[in-house]
């Protein structure tokens, strides 16, 4: 690899990609990179932290946008995607984003840069359900989550890089969890609560992108799993309610099917070790990652919360699907988030 390599990311406003740009900046290295993103006011205000970053304006799904973008990079790190809380219903827009932008950045870079190399985050959703079978391996079969369309456009997207003639590596992204951009999904309903996760923090997942860079031969024409590994292990259940703890909201004190009891991802990595060994890019823990969130939620806001907190769970549990369904009986979507009862 060249010494001061050209690099492009997409996807660079998103949690990761920001936290990659930091990174960068703290290297001393942001005048070799250029996103591309959509042209807002506020993706302009974000990045004006960056000075010396180039910007090209557009979006994955604009093949001319993209080409203009990867001319003449050597590294292309394509983070760009519609995630399961943005956007799950819309097949169609999940497609265009996340397999024919995909498709688009595959193209563009086999015609306007063809020696360069292609960082691709994909997720553990593409293994699917693993409540039963919690240990996963890069050779294990991909299935996908049953009517999700995230999932099933990594796992296209994944064969589409896999066939093309540029030079690429995949991570499959674990469960990434931030410090101060806590948000209440309803989405949390769906994973159960006995889910087995091995999380990682945006910023050692940040910094497994950047040492990439440095190494390229090592990485190349592979799959790797990305995680924290053993010390970021933890059941969903227990992870969330260390963090209602820190938000001065108490006990998990829902009702039995508030909470699906199937048909999501995460699981135990058997390898992720293996991309550690080449990257060194670990540096937090379960126990470093609570530390710092219990941090970011200041003492005013925890006591303010807390003689509220049975109205927010109560508000909480109003957004369950799987209450919800419970509650109508509604039996084919009790099927899918219970199984047979």
């Amino acid at each position: 690899m060249e010494k001061n390599p050209s690099i492009l990311i997409t996807g660079a406003t998103g949690a990761i990609g920001f936290e990659i740009l930091r990174q960068f900046k703290d290297k001393g290295a942001i005048e070799d990179v250029s996103v591309l993103v959509r042209d807002s006011k506020k993706n302009r205000k974000k990045l004006r932290v960056f000075p010396g970053l180039k910007i090209y304006c557009g979006d994955v799904t604009d093949l001319n946008s993209v080409k203009k973008a990867v001319k003449n990079k050597s590294v292309v790190i394509h983070l760009a995607a519609l995630i399961p809380t943005v956007e799950r219903n819309n097949k169609h827009l999940v497609d265009t984003v996340n397999i024919k932008g995909t498709e688009n950045v595959i193209a563009a870079m086999e015609k306007k840069c063809p020696d360069a190399f292609l960082l691709y985050s994909s997720s553990v959703t593409v293994y699917g359900d693993r409540i039963k079978d919690p240990y996963i391996k890069v050779s294990d079969p991909l299935k996908g989550v049953e009517h999700d369309n995230y999932s099933r456009t990594k796992v296209i997207a994944e064969r589409e890089i896999q066939s093309s003639r540029v030079r690429w590596s995949i991570f499959r992204l674990t469960a990434i969890m931030g410090i101060g951009n806590h948000k209440i999904d309803p989405l949390m309903f769906e994973m159960p609560l006995n889910t087995p996760m091995e999380f990682a923090t945006v910023r050692d997942t940040a910094r497994a992108f950047v040492h990439a860079i440095d190494h390229l031969d090592e990485i190349e024409g592979r799959i790797f799993n990305l995680s924290g590994g053993e010390v970021c292990r933890i059941t969903f259940g227990d992870f969330l309610q260390r963090a209602f703890h820190c938000f001065g909201l108490g006990k998990l004190t829902f009702p039995k099917h508030a909470f699906a009891f199937q048909n999501f991802h995460c699981g135990y990595f058997d390898d992720a070790d293996e991309l550690e060994e080449i990257l060194h890019f670990r540096s937090d823990t379960t126990e470093s990652y609570f530390k710092r969130f219990c941090g970011s939620v200041t003492s005013i806001q925890r006591y303010a919360t807390m003689p509220f907190a049975w109205f927010i769970k109560r508000y909480l549990l109003s957004l369950s699907e799987p209450y919800k369904a419970y509650k109508k009986q509604n039996r084919d979507r009790m099927n899918y988030y219970f199984g047979e009862q």
